[in-house]
């Protein structure tokens, strides 16, 4: 991806913080050091697990230079309460949350801005904010998104479909015979046997999927929006006949720390 060309706080007007960044689901939490534009750790712990998020928040909070601050973004109102507590007691500090206590990283263009997940915004952000075009950023994770940003840095909205592993699971849960299979990049174009049928359905059914919604945006945009592909199963989608033109860094977890870059420079000083 291209370096950004939007503007980020100086550090002689705004200290560049560290931002100890979440991304919070109904069962996971990804965990991630920023500064600025790079990513310097990445984690992933069940929402659940108080243990292992405080020792996690402990050891990146003690790893970061002052001044620092918790940001997160929460699709889940019981994972964030679980995290706030642990924050609270592992390092005493604060969560400030994207939509609550910090304004949304991008303008949003429909009608319910509050019904849109703050970590698609956070990766159209983040995304929208290197490449400064139009973009469409696909979130390979527990569900797909496919969003779309127009020309001028509006989120417009995008789909929701399931992730490649939501999709081989409720084949095996939803049959009588057909296994729980792990999914990779099929072994050729035809499935030889079940799992590779499974595999080569599945992931050719995601690429499709894909490929249909960013010519739609295309037509709407009257341009062919830039495609960034991210998160946990984003080197399985591949690059199917060159339709992405790039694999991101965790997108989500810098959108996050934008948000706070965007609110502090915006601040009176």
């Amino acid at each position: 991806m291209t370096s950004s060309n939007a503007h980020h706080p100086d550090p002689g007007e705004v200290a560049l913080a560290y931002v100890l960044a979440a991304d919070i689901g109904n069962t996971r939490i990804s965990l991630g050091v920023v500064q600025g534009e790079t990513a310097y750790a990445q984690v992933t712990v069940a929402a659940d697990d108080r243990n292992a998020m405080a020792e996690l928040v402990k050891q990146m909070w003690e790893a970061m230079e002052s001044p620092r601050r918790v940001v997160a973004s929460s699709v889940a109102p019981r994972s964030l309460e679980i995290f706030r507590q642990v924050v609270a007691e592992a390092v005493d500090e604060p969560v400030a949350v994207i939509g609550e206590d910090i304004p949304l990283p991008i303008e949003v263009g429909v009608p319910h801005p509050e019904r849109i997940g703050t970590d698609r915004l956070c990766c159209a952000a983040a995304a929208y904010g290197r490449l400064q075009q139009a973009c469409v950023v696909v979130d390979l994770g527990t569900a797909i998104t496919v969003d779309c940003v127009s020309a001028e840095g509006v989120f417009l909205g995008g789909a929701i479909l399931p992730g490649m592993r939501m999709q081989a699971r409720a084949l095996h849960e939803g049959t009588a015979r057909l296994p729980d299979v792990e999914p990779a990049e099929p072994e050729g174009v035809f499935g030889t046997d079940t799992v590779e049928a499974i595999r080569s359905g599945i992931v050719a059914g995601v690429r499709g999927a894909v490929r249909s919604l960013v010519e739609a945006y295309a037509t709407e945009l009257n341009q062919w929006p830039i495609v960034v592909t991210t998160g946990g199963d984003a080197a399985l989608f591949d690059n199917p006949e060159g339709i992405v033109q790039a694999q991101a860094p965790p997108l989500c977890l810098l959108g996050v720390a934008r948000a706070l870059y965007q609110s502090l420079a915006e601040s009176p000083q």
